[in-house]
C-alpha cells in the first residue's frame, strides 16, 4: 500500500467528505493552482480539462478548481459530466496539459475526491503528487499569481459526450456489433448514465438501462457496481444475456451473466485475456492482477499457460507494474480492467465491450465463460479505524493472523491491508470451506476493531 509520507493524496488522488477539509472549496482552489504552477512553461499557456460525475458536491469543486486555474493564468476548459477514463482520452486526445475529475469513485454522495491525469492520460505518479502537495500545503500560492491581464480565460468543452463514445466504438473491428444481443446496463445514477446507453446502442445491442436518474444525491446508493441485486434480478426478468455494471465514475466493471449469477472482476480478467491469448495479441501471455485476486485467478492462469504477476493493491499500481513488464492487460478483482493497448487507464464501458467481444468469438453464454474461473470462498470485511499504524505493531492483531495463516496452510490465505481511500481496515480471508472462511475472517476483524476501532 501507499506510505503515509503524504497527507492529501491516497490511492486515488484526493478523497474526503464534501465540504469539509480536505475536499472543501479552498482546497479546490489550491489545486487548481498548483496544477498550473507545476506545469508552466515559457510562452505557453496552461490548458487544463474538468468534469466530474453527478454529486451534488460537484458544481462546488468544479466551479473552484476553474477559479485556482484562472487565476494562475491557466485556462480551465469544463467538460461537465464525463467518467473519468473520459477525461483521460479527452486530455491526450485533445492535447491538454492536465485533466482534473472531479468524483469519488464507488464512495457514497457525500464524498468527493479530486484526480489528476498527465498530458498523455495516465494517472501522476506518486512522485508527481508529492510536489504538488508540497507546494499545496506551504500554503503560499495566492502570492504566485500572476497579474490580472495574465489571467487564463474559462471555456467548455461542448462534444465530450460524442468523441467519448466514438472512442469506445473505435476500440473494435468495423465489423463488429451487438445486434440480437440484449444487455441491461446499471449506470450507478452516476457519470456513465449518458454516454453508456449511448455506446452500447450504436454497435446494435438492444440496451435496458436502470439507475439512469441521477439527483445529486443518488449516486451509487444501492445500485452500480457495489450493490447489484437489482441488476441481477433485472437480467433474469428481461431473459437478457448479461448485466453490465459500472461504479460513479464508470472506471470499473462489474459482470452478471443470463442466470443472474454476479462475477468476480477475476472471473472477467481471465476471459478477455484467454481471448487476447487466442488472438495473438496478449504480449508475453502475461496477465497482471493484484494479491487480492482470488486464488482460483491464479490456478486458472496456470492451466491455461498464462504468466501471472501480482501487483499492489489499487490500479495504478497494476499500470505501473504493466507498462513496467510490457503486459497490455491488468486489472483488479473489484472490476478495474486495464487494456493497454486501447487505453491508459480502467474504463468500465471499454471492458464491457471487450468482454462482449469474447462472448461474441467463443459464442458461449457468459455463465459457460465464469466457470474458467473456480472462485474459492472468500470473505471481506472492512472494518473502520481511527489511526493506521503498521499492522506489524499491533501485537494482538498479529498474533491472530498468524494463528489463522497457520490454521489454513497451503488451502488458503489472509490479506490484511488499510484503504488507500477510506478510513478502513480491510480484512479478507480465503480458504476451502466457506464456514471455515466467515470465521477465520471475523476473527482477525473482531482483534482489528478492538484494537483500532
Amino acid at each position: 500500500m501507499r506510505e503515509s509520507s503524504t497527507k492529501l493524496f491516497g490511492t486515488d488522488g484526493i478523497r474526503g467528505e464534501a465540504n469539509q477539509p480536505p475536499m472543501d472549496a479552498l482546497m479546490a482552489i489550491s489545486v487548481g493552482q498548483a496544477v498550473v504552477h507545476v506545469l508552466k512553461r515559457p510562452s505557453h499557456r496552461t490548458r487544463v480539462l474538468i468534469a466530474r460525475d453527478t454529486r451534488i458536491s460537484g458544481p462546488m469543486l468544479e466551479s473552484a478548481i476553474v477559479s485556482g486555474i484562472a487565476s494562475m493564468g491557466g485556462d480551465p476548459h469544463t467538460a461537465g459530466i464525463l467518467p473519468t477514463p473520459a477525461v483521460a482520452h479527452l486530455t491526450k486526445s485533445l492535447s491538454f496539459d492536465a485533466g482534473i475529475v472531479i468524483s469519488a469513485s464507488h464512495n457514497p454522495y457525500q464524498d468527493n475526491g479530486i484526480k489528476i491525469f498527465s498530458s498523455q492520460g495516465f494517472k501522476l505518479t506518486d512522485e508527481q503528487e508529492e510536489v504538488m502537495e508540497a507546494l499545496i500545503l506551504r500554503g503560499n500560492l495566492s502570492s504566485m499569481v500572476p497579474p490580472a491581464r495574465e489571467l487564463g480565460r474559462p471555456a467548455a468543452v461542448e462534444d465530450g459526450e460524442e468523441r467519448y463514445v466514438d472512442f469506445i466504438v473505435r476500440s473494435l473491428p468495423p465489423s463488429f456489433s451487438l445486434k440480437g444481443t440484449k444487455v441491461v446496463i446499471d449506470t450507478a445514477n452516476g457519470a456513465t448514465h449518458r454516454v453508456g446507453p449511448q455506446a452500447f446502442s450504436r454497435l446494435g445491442a438492444s440496451v435496458e438501462v436502470i439507475h439512469d436518474h441521477p439527483d445529486g444525491l443518488n449516486i451509487n446508493d444501492r445500485c452500480g457496481s457495489q450493490h447489484t441485486e437489482d441488476l441481477q434480478e433485472r437480467v433474469l426478468e428481461k431473459g437478457a444475456h448479461l448485466g453490465l455494471a459500472f461504479d460513479g465514475d464508470g472506471d470499473r466493471l462489474i459482470a452478471v451473466d443470463e442466470k443472474g449469477r454476479r462475477l468476480t472482476g477475476d472471473q472477467v480478467l481471465l476471459i478477455c485475456a484467454r481471448a487476447l491469448k487466442a488472438q495473438g495479441k496478449l504480449k508475453g501471455d502475461l496477465l497482471v492482477s493484484t494479491v487480492m485476486s482470488n486464488l482460483g485467478l491464479r490456478s486458472a492462469c496456470r492451466d491455461d499457460g498464462l504468466n501471472l504477476h501480482m501487483s499492489k493493491v489499487g490500479d495504478r499500481y497494476v499500470l505501473q507494474d504493466m507498462l513496467r513488464l510490457g503486459a497490455v492487460l491488468g486489472g483488479e478483482e473489484s472490476g478495474h480492467l486495464i487494456f493497454l493497448d486501447h487505453h491508459t487507464t480502467g474504463d468500465g464501458i471499454l471492458a464491457a465491450m471487450q468482454l462482449l467481444a469474447a462472448m461474441k468469438k467463443e459464442a458461449k453464454p457468459l455463465s459457460e465463460l465464469a466457470s474458467w474461473v473456480k472462485i474459492y470462498p472468500q470473505k471481506l470485511i472492512n472494518v473502520p479505524v481511527r489511526r493506521k499504524p503498521e499492522l506489524a505493531s499491533l501485537p494482538s492483531v498479529a498474533r491472530i493472523i498468524q494463528q489463522v495463516e497457520s490454521e489454513l496452510g497451503d488451502q488458503g490465505r489472509v490479506l490484511v491491508r488499510y484503504s488507500g481511500t477510506e478510513n478502513l481496515c480491510r480484512v479478507m480471508v480465503e480458504g476451502p470451506e466457506e464456514d471455515m472462511t466467515e470465521k477465520h475472517c471475523q476473527r482477525i476483524a473482531d482483534a482489528v476493531r478492538s484494537t483500532l476501532g
